[in-house]
């Protein structure tokens, strides 16, 4: 079985949001198609936290080259896939080498100066997007660039569908407590909405103490860390499910949410164009609790057409397809 390293930071392996979620689904589908996805990470100079001095992320990459190119070596592993802009630097020493951004130099996210270096010098890529696609092309001049979802578990999504479970005035958000993810627009939103059972979903426990700042609605529930088959079941008992972050590079909850047939209100910057499908509204700050309390007062609890959507665009099917292609070229 050929063996594929995937490199990402201690801290995405550990909490259960999207970067742990990409790689379990991705060795899954790896080993169904012979290819072993072998797990690498640095352990020294790492924060649990973000942004905190002398733990910077891309700082932190650069000081554990060392430990990394080790646990390659001793893998036997000649091809990787590394998934933090830090580590474009592998490809020195690694020729077959790709980049899989959970994040990218867009002026809405924190520390954007610091990664753009490091994408000056990507070669090749795969990202989740045709919108990634173009900006690696427009802003960065990579040519090289495979677009495949991250796709969520029909499984899962069979499972959990129950029409009769949703609560018509309950309103899912997931997410972070990290400004870019407007989390302080969410408990507003509640807090104008008393009517309304808002829950906020947190990929870590870290943030069960971060948000200890805020002062909370009562109408609020906080969840934490919860397991892929929580989300699924949690996201079926929501009828609106609305996104508040400033960018993304794919923002998986929102294909679960339109797999799962919830009404989704989502920001309108262009890296969400992919989530288009019928009972899908882009808005902003102006008029996002508009547009929540609309979808909340729709006659439709659910919407079939974004459930279709979602299967024919999103699904681990569609995943598995387009890295059936990318491995068979990329490990010849």
């Amino acid at each position: 079985m050929k063996k594929v390293g995937l490199v990402m930071r201690k801290i995405q392996f550990a909490e259960a949001q999207g970067p742990r979620v990409f790689a379990e689904r991705l060795r899954a589908i790896a080993a169904e198609l012979g290819v072993e996805i072998v797990f690498i990470s640095p352990e020294r100079h790492v924060s649990g936290h973000d942004w905190i001095p002398g733990f910077e992320h891309e700082k932190g990459d650069l000081v554990n080259y060392d430990i990394v190119l080790d646990q390659i070596a001793a893998q036997q592993i000649e091809h990787v896939i590394y998934t933090v802009s830090g580590f474009t630097f592998l490809k020195m020493f690694i020729k077959n080498s790709v980049l899989f951004p959970h994040s990218f130099p867009d002026p809405a996210l924190t520390g954007y100066e610091m990664m753009k270096p490091f994408y000056s010098i990507v070669d090749k890529a795969v990202v989740q997007t045709e919108f990634l696609r173009r900006q690696l092309n427009s802003v960065f001049g990579v040519t090289d660039v495979d677009v495949i979802p991250i796709g969520f578990s029909e499984e899962l999504a069979h499972q959990y569908f129950d029409p009769e479970a949703i609560v018509q005035n309950r309103v899912l958000w997931i997410g972070r407590d990290e400004a870019n993810r407007r989390p302080d627009l969410v408990l507003e939103y509640a807090r104008r909405n008393p009517d309304k059972e808002v829950y906020m979903v947190f990929g870590g426990e870290r943030y069960r103490e971060s948000m200890k700042k805020y002062d909370v609605p009562v109408n609020v529930k906080l969840q934490f860390a919860l397991t892929q088959a929580e989300v699924f079941e949690l996201m079926n008992s929501a009828k609106v499910y609305w996104s508040s972050s400033r960018f993304d590079t794919f923002a998986m909850p929102l294909t679960e949410a339109l797999a799962m047939g919830k009404i989704v209100v989502k920001p309108e910057h262009p890296c969400y164009d992919h989530i288009s499908s019928r009972h899908a509204f882009a808005g902003n700050e102006l008029n996002w609790f508009e547009l929540v309390n609309m979808a909340a007062a729709s006659p439709m609890s659910f919407s079939p057409d974004n459930r279709e959507y979602a299967f024919a665009k999103f699904s681990s099917t569609v995943m598995k397809d387009g890295y059936r292609k990318f491995f068979d070229q990329w490990l010849k």
